[in-house]
């Protein structure tokens, strides 16, 4: 069915506040669900989407630059040929024509909703955006050169902090590769985590400032000064024969660190050397470099310092994510092969937010009266029985706590409750009462603990050793009863 312009006009507009009453609409809903809340936000930020296409579509009709809305004006204001009433008739007849032959045309309602599920994929160890999943990075970190061999968890605060890499390291091809790689990941996962946000606007602004930053020379001119005082230190040297004296090989060596031509006497050597000391690189006469000298060196380490800046930026964006990988690592160290294989099924299946769900409000089937976990479900089976949970012990000295599995049992006995139990006795907490839970058996053995010290307590009237003039040897208690009746 044909349209006019005003027709089209009409019709976006009327698109246009449709969409905005939905995204109110939808806005108004606070899902709790992680997984609720993603659909929901990527489905808002279609929405937005389409409502800039079309405004893009509107400002160019409302430009009007084939004039074709002008005229549509005139032809209704009467200045034209056209007769109105004629041009009523034939849009009407195109109008039952197109109703004719589309029957079963949908009429979309102004406050319905037509669905659209947005396709949002994560890998299994993101777990719908929670947290980051760097592992094919991290292997290509520790198997290059620009690269250390650590831990993924120390590589979660190294990747972030690219100065710390050597500058010559910067200039190869796979870090080049390593950071585009890094950055492109990043903006995909804040894309896929956090669709409501402008990134493109906040890139564009670390752009701008990058920009005026690298023109003002406080990022790249210092590091062009420390290249050239990795080889020649110019501050020292104010005149060509000063640098003569360094000889051939040593200004061979610092014009080739800084990509100029090596070739001509030692005098043209030193004075190709010496511009460099008050002009930046890039401003020197092409003349003076070898065919893939610094223009190119410079544009290049320029590009990678812009990824750089991309790289903090979007790394601060994502500090939280960051900060739940690094905790989620050292969970998993202290887990099994199945509790992780358990935890990670939970989270595609069910992805919960970390706020309370509504679902935890409602009475749990608990049949087999299994322990609750973390989430306030009953623990999966295996696991109750991985651990022994079915057994239970009970302790006196605890005020006859129970212990559930035989693991938290041992724990307990170094635990602050049974710590006080037997302070209350006036028994030491040592590695001779684990395992005693009866307070009986405890006094019990406590006396047996302390006769055995008593034995072999050292008694001086008994071991204390005196020796009389003859040179007999007496223990204390016979020289004291012989020197009272002056036998010796």
């Amino acid at each position: 069915m044909s349209s006019t312009l005003l027709d089209l006009a009409l019709g976006a507009h009327m698109e246009v506040e449709r969409l905005e009453r939905l995204i109110v609409k939808d806005l108004q809903n606070q899902p709790t669900r992680r997984k609720e809340c993603l659909a929901q936000s990527h489905h808002i930020r279609l929405m937005i989407d389409t409502i800039c296409s079309i405004t893009q579509r509107l400002i160019l009709i409302y430009e009007d630059k084939d004039n074709a809305m002008k005229d549509e004006y005139a032809a209704l204001e009467g200045q034209t040929d056209t007769h109105i009433e004629a041009m009523v008739i034939e849009k009407a007849k195109e109008i039952r024509e197109y109703h004719r032959r589309h029957p079963a045309a949908l009429v979309v309602h102004a406050n319905e909703e037509q669905k659209v599920e947005p396709q949002v994929e994560f890998s299994g160890e993101e777990a719908y955006g929670r947290y980051l999943d760097l592992h094919e990075l991290y292997n290509q970190y520790i198997n290059s050169k620009y690269g250390e061999p650590i831990e993924y968890y120390a590589y979660l605060d190294v990747f972030s902090q690219p100065h710390k890499t050597p500058r010559k390291l910067k200039s190869t091809r796979q870090y080049r590769e390593y950071v585009e790689n890094l950055v492109k990941y990043l903006a995909s996962f804040f894309h896929r985590t956090e669709p409501l946000q402008d990134l493109d606007r906040i890139l564009a602004k670390v752009e701008a400032e990058f920009e005026e930053e690298w023109e003002n020379a406080t990022i790249h001119d210092s590091e062009h000064v420390q290249d050239q005082k990795t080889v020649i230190d110019l501050d020292y040297f104010s005149t060509v024969e000063e640098l003569v004296e360094l000889g051939a090989e040593k200004l061979k060596e610092a014009l080739a660190s800084l990509g100029l031509k090596i070739g001509g006497t030692l005098q043209q050597r030193a004075q190709r050397l010496l511009l460099t000391k008050d002009t930046r690189l890039e401003k020197l006469d092409k003349k003076h470099f070898t065919r893939n000298g610094a223009p190119n060196r410079v544009g290049m380490l320029k590009q990678i310092a812009f990824m750089e800046a991309k790289l903090k930026k979007l790394s601060e964006l994502l500090s939280e994510a960051i900060e739940r990988t690094k905790d989620n690592i050292v969970k998993k160290q202290a887990l099994t092969y199945e509790e992780i294989a358990a935890e990670r099924e939970g989270e595609e299946t069910q992805a919960d937010d970390d706020t309370e769900s509504d679902d935890d409000e409602q009475q749990t089937y608990n049949a087999l009266k299994l322990p609750m976990g973390v989430d306030g479900k009953p623990i999966p089976y295996w696991l109750y029985k991985l651990h022994g949970l079915g057994q239970e012990f009970k302790c006196e000295i605890c005020g006859n706590q129970s212990y559930r599995g035989r693991r938290e049992f041992e724990r307990h006995f170094k635990e602050g409750r049974h710590q006080h139990g037997m302070r209350c006795l006036g028994i030491p907490n040592t590695k001779n009462f684990n395992e005693i839970t009866s307070i009986e058996e405890a006094q019990e053995l406590w006396k047996g603990i302390q006769a055995r010290q008593g034995v072999k307590r050292w008694r001086p009237e008994l071991e204390e050793e005196y020796e009389d003039r003859d040179g007999n040897v007496y223990n204390k208690k016979t020289y004291t009863d012989l020197k009272r009746q002056a036998l010796i």
